[in-house]
């Protein structure tokens, strides 16, 4: 491998075969090299190929002015939640979590601390992201000897649920606020106290993840002619009031009408998790 642009002493980036530009990582691997020289194979520790050239400038900028341990870490830490949630993750994960990563060593070191005020909707919300986070946690202090607040756990959840919806930080805590308010609004109607360890809970809370994905981007809402919203309404009475409830919400707060299919299976899901809680 020729280099194309040296970033660093441990990062360059190069050319491959396919015209692609890759970014190239390992310790010292660039030392008092020039665009064009060759790189000595058993220095090179990780090969970078990203989706989109946004995404790769982004890194090849943030590798340049960070520590190699700092990126050393992020991919640990990627690595380990890719193998314990079992989920894809979008290659904006390199670029998010190891800045997040960098700049919480370099505001812990400084004696910063930054707390993190959706801590407990993430703790409610994104359990397995969450565990993880408190993993990455100790990966970090493993690494490092950097023992970093347990606020920290949440923000590294934060990230990877971002990446595993392909949102951005603010659409993530908008979509967080979302679920949390229709939550709310089904607690108060019922009167009841959530069973957060119940598969309902769980389908409920994924079915309002990716509702909630959908308002804040605006994406037009499914309406289809379903003869089983008018039954479902019917049946379900209690829980189509709550329904109601949250349709005016939505169209108070972000503008937008619900559909009959939204309102279907909102129906439903909730009609599922109150009726085991009751039972």
């Amino acid at each position: 491998m020729r280099i194309e642009k040296v970033l660093n002493n441990n990062v360059v980036t190069v050319i491959d075969d396919q015209n692609f530009e890759l970014v190239v990582m390992g310790r010292g691997l660039a030392f008092k090299k020039k665009r064009g020289d060759f790189l000595e194979e058993d220095k090179i520790e990780k090969i970078f190929t990203l989706s989109n050239q946004k995404l790769s400038d982004k890194l090849k900028t943030l590798l340049s002015e960070i520590p190699i341990e700092h990126m050393e870490l992020s991919e640990e830490i990627i690595n380990f939640a890719k193998l314990q949630l079992g989920k894809m993750l979008d290659d904006s994960i390199y670029v998010s979590l190891t800045d997040h990563i960098s700049f919480a060593l370099e505001r812990f070191s400084k004696g910063m601390k930054i707390k993190n005020a959706m801590l407990w909707e993430i703790k409610r919300f994104y359990k397995e992201e969450y565990e993880v986070g408190k993993a990455a946690l100790q990966i970090i202090h493993s690494k490092l000897g950097v023992r970093l607040p347990e606020d920290e756990a949440g923000h590294i959840a934060l990230h990877l649920v971002n990446a595993e919806l392909n949102e951005e930080m603010p659409n993530m805590v908008n979509i967080t606020k979302i679920m949390n308010d229709i939550l709310n609004i089904v607690k108060r109607h019922f009167r009841l106290e959530y069973d957060e360890e119940s598969l309902a809970y769980y389908r409920f809370i994924t079915h309002l993840k990716f509702f909630a994905q959908r308002l804040i981007n605006g994406t037009p809402p499914p309406d289809n002619e379903n003869g089983l919203f008018i039954l479902v309404k019917q049946q379900y009475k209690e829980a189509f009031a709550s329904v109601e409830k949250i349709k005016i919400y939505i169209d108070k707060t972000y503008n937008r009408e619900l559909t009959n299919d939204e309102m279907l299976y909102l129906t439903i899901h909730i009609e599922r998790i109150t009726n085991q809680i009751m039972e």
